[in-house]
């Protein structure tokens, strides 16, 4: 240190005193109150004529008071590094094993800003600093030895300010956690060896690099394997799980189905035979879905006939068939899969509701229009025309539910059983249970009464307005056409789909105010004359 007056050396050494006593959380607001002595001004001059090279020579009058405390702390932290003859000799900071004191004196930048010029090393290890790398210490730009060892110290090491402590020749950063740089590549690491880094997290630890390659070169195949593994899992017993671009379309598992059904639990079972069982599911993306579960067995050759007729049902597109989306076939079942109606069927919407004349037209109509569309489109698919299969959506709109694929499906089955269904929807009667021989009691039933006793065929619960009872009539009559195969009277999809159209059509403009006018002024037997004709 430079020269300092006997009475400035004299305060000096009285506040280094005062400061051992005091050092405490207190120290850094008791230095603020601290004046320079008057003739400290003098002091710092005379100082810097003798040794220019001084760092508070350039300073200004302001700075006096922050290199008065520098003076201070200076003074204490020689005695606290036992150094000899201080205040004059100053060559080094040791506060190695004192984690407080050495936290306090880096928290003193005014120290640091003007340090001491005989200071040439610098030892702060094992004081459990944390943070960022004291940038403070740079101003020591004089020092030769710098000891950082064994502390917390983070974040990017400041390898450019380095630059400036040209006379370095000892330097000690090991055990620190800095972000791993490239410093083993640069002029820097040169001037040391590289036991001045060890753990420090500067350089790569090769320990870890050796653990990594091995857990690089057997953990990344079995990885490979585990995620094969995975995929191939997921492939073949849960495909929902993956992208829709990697699964396989309309084709479920059965870890799928019971996944749906939660196990095939009888609080999803709707409808049991002896073969087949029918549950609610719900895919994974909520989707709500009837599943129909073949329990029966069957032969190789007969499981790929069922594939082929499903990959067939899958493509039938309309709105009065059920979608059906997709199918099952494992060792142990079969199954297919359609969507979830939650409206009743047929037979219970006509014997629950007692519904009106215009509503069971529009059902015969939606029934001819999904007729149309497979005799059409898909003349292979056969279909049930059962009142008890046919469903009802929420808008009231009849779905056909039960298909199956025939190699020779049978354009006169289809028009009988429809006939069978038209005189269902007409007279609301049950042909396999009230009925001693089914069917053909039920049809011979309305052949008994045909024509002259229609009151007694029709649904007694409709009202029988005079234009309802015409076109009732008319439909008994293409019913009967329809289960008539014997003698050759069936009528072609195309006649009954007209036929069914125009009657629809009709009952659509009777509900109209200019047809009730008609209607009341001397238009009343058009529609019965039309009949009379046939």
């Amino acid at each position: 240190m430079a020269s300092i007056s006997a009475n400035c050396l004299f305060f000096l050494s009285i506040l280094s005193i005062s400061f051992t006593l005091i050092l405490s959380a207190t120290v850094i607001e008791d230095l603020n109150n601290l004046q320079p002595p008057s003739d400290f001004n003098t002091t710092i001059t005379n100082n810097c004529l003798s040794n220019p090279s001084l760092r508070y020579c350039n300073s200004t009058p302001s700075d006096l008071p922050e290199i008065f405390k520098s003076s201070i702390v200076a003074s204490h932290l020689c005695n606290q590094s036992n150094n000899p003859n201080c205040v004059e000799s100053f060559p080094k900071i040791d506060l190695r094993s004192h984690p407080k004191v050495a936290l306090l004196y880096l928290s003193f930048t005014f120290f640091w800003k003007y340090c001491p010029l005989t200071i040439l090393s610098i030892d702060l290890a094992n004081n459990s600093l944390n943070g960022n790398f004291p940038s403070d210490i740079f101003h020591c730009s004089q020092i030769q030895a710098l000891d950082l060892s064994h502390n917390d110290l983070s974040g990017d090491f400041p390898i450019q300010n380095f630059s400036l402590l040209t006379n370095l020749t000892f330097l000690n950063l090991s055990y620190n956690h800095f972000s791993e740089t490239r410093i083993s590549d640069t002029q820097f690491f040169k001037r040391f060896n590289s036991s001045s880094f060890l753990h420090s997290g500067l350089l790569p630890d090769h320990g870890k690099f050796k653990i990594k390659a091995i857990i690089l070169l057997f953990g990344f195949p079995i990885y490979i394997i585990v995620m094969v593994v995975c995929f191939g899992w997921l492939c073949f017993w849960r495909p929902d799980f993956l992208p829709g671009v990697l699964r396989r379309k309309h084709r479920f598992t059965l870890s799928m189905l019971k996944a749906a059904t939660n196990g095939f639990s009888k609080k999803n079972l709707v409808g049991k035979s002896d073969a087949v069982g029918i549950y609610k599911g719900v895919l994974r993306d909520g989707t709500e879905v009837r599943i129909e579960i073949y329990w029966d067995k069957i032969s190789r050759e007969n499981h790929q006939i069922f594939v082929k007729e499903c990959e067939k049902l899958v493509q039938l597109c309309h709105k009065n068939l059920v979608q059906v989306m997709g199918w099952c076939n494992n060792r142990k079942l079969r199954a297919t899969v359609t969507e979830w109606i939650d409206g009743e069927s047929i037979e219970m919407w006509l014997s629950r509701l007692a519904p009106p004349w215009k509503h069971r037209v529009k059902i015969l109509m939606g029934i001819v229009e999904g007729m149309s569309y497979l005799h059409g489109e898909w003349p292979e698919v056969g279909y049930d025309l059962k009142t008890s299969s046919i469903l009802l959506s929420e808008d009231q709109q009849p779905l056909i539910s039960r298909f199956r694929v025939e190699d020779q499906n049978s354009s006169t089955k289809n028009i009988y059983r429809f006939g069978v269904f038209l005189l269902e929807m007409v007279a609301n009667r049950r042909p396999r249970e009230e009925f001693e021989r089914g069917e053909a009691g039920f049809v011979e039933w309305v052949r008994m009464h045909y024509p002259e006793n229609m009151q007694k065929v029709m649904d007694e619960r409709m009202k029988k307005a005079r234009h309802m009872v015409d076109q009732a009539t008319e439909l008994i009559t293409l019913g009967l056409m329809c289960v008539d195969v014997s003698r050759g009277r069936q009528q072609s999809l195309g006649q009954i789909s007209k036929t069914i159209s125009r009657i629809y059509k009709s009952g659509l403009v009777s509900s109209s105010p200019h047809h009730t006018y008609k209607r009341l002024h001397g238009d009343r037997g058009e529609g019965h004359r039309r009949v009379q004709s046939r």
